[in-house]
């Protein structure tokens, strides 16, 4: 299968099964709040398990769905990927040696230029730094990875839909720095990263796009009031603490920068409740429909690149495509 074909295709991986994956997954397909124009595939197999008790096997299960998943997607064979929530701790014993499933896609494919984004409600957010401890934030900050996750969160933007975003760049520090006084990461690293992306961006937009670095107390209200459509985040809890704040049943995570989109549920394997009748299926929900979103943009920005190719040939001017 053609990933520029108009039937699209979203492979969807259950992810433990003694969690609420399976639930979730089944209650999201029948809700009637997903497109029934789009083909589901459930990927991989429930080993015999009893909800709230992991094992090995269902971690098993849980690693070879995603290797079945990722091979498909890379064939081709699938438009996007939805994955339910795996329990880390029983992947690693298995030999799972990734921080996350955000890494393992992004290594699979091959890909470095990579980031973690989360949108629920009237909050986006994207992450510099993600799966590392909180005192090596700091240190672990870099202008060129400002940058770098800025750009991609700027892409993912204008794949939904934004022209022109307007991005806020969290500070790391409390006040944002207080100008020095509470911290010098604006100063030397922030501050030049807004100046850079801005700079990057100016012949492709009349106006700026990033703004900050932002005072981090405040920036997440002002971004859900609607004067920011994003929030550029230098860590992990500081953009997903506001994200499930405001919108805990229907947050999805996004892997920016994969060559097909990957998004999941924002919740974990939730095994206190497997099995009760009691899990929510909304974030299973808006983690498929924002997989089928992200999947016909890429259908028609290959359909709309053929014809541009295409009408090329027809002028008698071909030339190498160089995005």
């Amino acid at each position: 299968m053609s990933r520029s074909t108009t039937k699209r295709r979203i492979g969807i991986t259950l992810g433990d099964c003694a969690g609420v994956g399976p639930e979730v997954v089944e209650l999201a397909l029948k809700s009637g709040r997903v497109p029934d124009s789009t083909e589901y595939v459930v990927i991989g197999r429930q080993p015999n398990c009893k909800p709230g008790q992991p094992t090995r096997e269902t971690a098993r299960a849980a690693a070879a769905a995603l290797e079945e998943a990722v091979t498909l997607a890379r064939r081709g064979e699938l438009n996007a990927i939805v994955t339910g929530p795996i329990h880390k701790a029983r992947m690693y014993e298995v030999g799972f040696r990734f921080p996350g499933q955000t890494e393992f896609f992004a290594e699979r494919c091959g890909v470095k230029n990579f980031a973690m984004c989360l949108t629920g409600g009237k909050l986006t957010v994207a992450l510099v730094t993600a799966h590392i401890p909180l005192r090596k934030v700091a240190r672990g900050l870099k202008q060129s990875e400002i940058v770098r996750v800025g750009l991609l969160l700027e892409e993912f933007l204008r794949s939904r839909g934004k022209t022109a975003p307007r991005i806020a760049v969290a500070g790391l520090n409390p006040h944002a720095g207080e100008s020095g006084k509470l911290g010098l990461e604006e100063i030397e690293m922030i501050s030049p990263a807004v100046e850079e992306l801005n700079s990057l961006l100016v012949t492709r937009h009349s106006s700026l796009l990033f703004t900050g670095p932002v005072s981090p107390d405040t920036v997440f209200n002002r971004a859900i009031e609607g004067e920011f459509d994003a929030v550029l985040c230098m860590y992990h809890d500081q953009g997903l603490i506001p994200l499930k704040l405001h919108a805990f049943h229907s947050g999805v995570n996004v892997t920016l920068g994969l060559p097909f989109p990957r998004t999941s549920p924002d919740h974990g394997t939730g095994f206190e409740i497997a099995g009760k009748g009691i899990a929510r299926p909304d974030s299973m929900i808006a983690a498929i429909n924002l997989a089928v979103e992200l999947a016909a943009a890429v259908i028609l920005s290959e359909v709309e690149g053929s014809r541009e190719t295409t009408e090329t040939f027809r002028h008698g001017v071909p030339r190498l495509r160089s995005e």
